[in-house]
């Protein structure tokens, strides 16, 4: 007997008052041939221009002396109580304040992967945000986010998922652009029906649905939306105790990533997840010797790393970690030199984190070097990696998606950094590639994720 999501959660939805707190078994929305792909992608993007050269600072041989003459106030110290963390042999170290991530890095969940960007000349934060999210560098008019073209083009997945994307926070994260079944939620206790009790509460229900009983997509958002919140309500106790002893930092990033594992356990089908932790445009007071305000963020967004893959590190049916990916960047690096104001400007490179049960832990990419004639335009690090490559690596060996030429129109030029395990596929570039298999011929629709003209 076939069924589609939205029937059978109608059908549970005009229960619900009769179920006297019942509770779905997660085993009910599995894939017990598992025929399908069943990764989670975490975007975690740091917004403000993060500083990679403190998080991530050289400790040893010519570049040590280039960074301690740029930042002869800010430059994490080599000794010390504040001295950098090692990263095993290797001349870099990570900030002090982010022992949380140098654990995950010490047990080969977490790589490192530098001089990352994009080979665009730009120093705004909305431009550069924008470029990123929406996968095309340079364009701001792409309609839609480059994790809705993943989704939408992606073969692999079930026809029908409750929860197939989740923006956490209070606003959708451009790189779901466009992406029509993606939840937006700040936490689950407050996503729900809270007016009024009992039969009042499942009449609104019935009365919402019946508002969206339509065929658009306005009318199919709007019950994906509903679909959601029943499940959530049934299954998300506001009283959650992660596993493993994990800790999520208090305030909202804390609280955010543990939004997060609270869904991937509900194993609604979620594939991918934005979160976004702001404030790292430290044009001024940023600390100095590894102190300060930037090692207070640090410490939340390493601390908030590792609570995720501990509450998600369990065994059997519960090794969330062996399908997670979790990547961390953000719009652009900052200045090699330091300020007047004990801070540092807009820059170019930055790095990004990779984490996950599947990643091959360690450095990754290129070093340009931090003397005057490596630097980018005398100023900042180099990019020597395109961010498109890191995610396309993730997207074809965890994700099982090749369509780079959907996903990042334009981007021609990918090869494996080996960041992350997995089959390596062949990229298909072009819209051409889709013919007749795209949304069954429709090209208007792939006009519509792409942004691009109909061929």
């Amino acid at each position: 007997m076939a069924f589609t999501r939205r029937g059978f959660m109608m059908g549970c939805s005009t229960a619900i008052a009769s179920m006297a707190g019942a509770r779905f078994g997660s085993f009910a929305f599995a894939d017990p041939l598992g025929s399908f792909n069943d990764e989670t992608l975490v975007v975690v993007f740091l917004r403000g221009g993060m500083d990679g050269l403190n998080l991530v600072p050289p400790i040893g041989g010519a570049d040590r002396g280039h960074y301690e003459t740029a930042r002869a106030d800010l430059a994490v110290p080599i000794s010390g109580a504040s001295a950098a963390l090692p990263l095993g042999t290797s001349p870099f170290g990570l900030h002090p304040s982010a022992s949380a991530l140098h654990d995950l890095y010490t047990n080969g969940s977490l790589a490192i992967v530098q001089a990352v960007g994009m080979d665009v000349n730009n120093r705004s934060h909305f431009d550069s945000m924008d470029f990123i999210e929406r996968g095309t560098p340079g364009d701001k008019t792409t309609s839609t986010g480059w994790l809705t073209r993943h989704l939408s083009s992606a073969s692999n997945l079930p026809s029908e998922i409750i929860m197939p994307a989740l923006s956490v926070g209070n606003l959708q994260t451009t790189s779901l652009l466009g992406e029509r079944d993606a939840v937006n939620m700040e936490d689950p206790g407050s996503f729900n029906f809270n007016s009024g009790y009992g039969q009042w509460r499942d009449a609104q229900r019935v009365a919402m649905r019946n508002l969206y009983g339509g065929t658009t997509w306005l009318h199919q958002a709007g019950l994906s939306a509903l679909d959601a919140m029943d499940i959530i309500e049934l299954n998300a106790p506001d009283n959650y105790t992660p596993a493993n002893g994990a800790s999520y930092p208090s305030g909202s990033f804390g609280d955010h990533m543990q939004v997060v594992a609270q869904m991937i356990k509900l194993n609604l089908g979620l594939r991918v997840a934005t979160v976004d932790l702001g404030g790292w445009d430290t044009h001024n007071g940023q600390g100095n010797d590894g102190g300060g305000y930037f090692a207070g963020i640090v410490e939340t967004l390493s601390q908030g790393l590792n609570a995720l893959y501990t509450d998600l590190d369990g065994n059997g049916a519960q090794n969330y970690t062996s399908r997670l990916t979790t990547v961390v960047q953000s719009e652009f690096g900052r200045r090699l030199r330091q300020n007047e104001d004990d801070g540092t400007d807009h820059g170019h490179a930055n790095m990004m984190l990779v984490m996950g049960g599947s990643v091959n832990g360690g450095l990754h990419g290129t070093w340009p070097g931090l003397s005057n004639d490596q630097l980018y335009d005398n100023a900042d690090l180099a990019v020597t990696t395109d961010y498109r490559q890191v995610l396309s690596e993730i997207l074809i060996r965890r994700m099982g998606n090749n369509q780079l030429g959907t996903i990042f129109p334009g981007y021609q030029d990918y090869a494996p950094i080996n960041v992350v395990q997995g089959p390596d596929l062949t990229p298909v570039y072009g819209a051409e590639i889709f013919g007749d298999n795209f949304e069954g011929g429709d090209m208007s629709r792939w006009s519509a994720i792409t942004g691009a003209a109909t061929r």
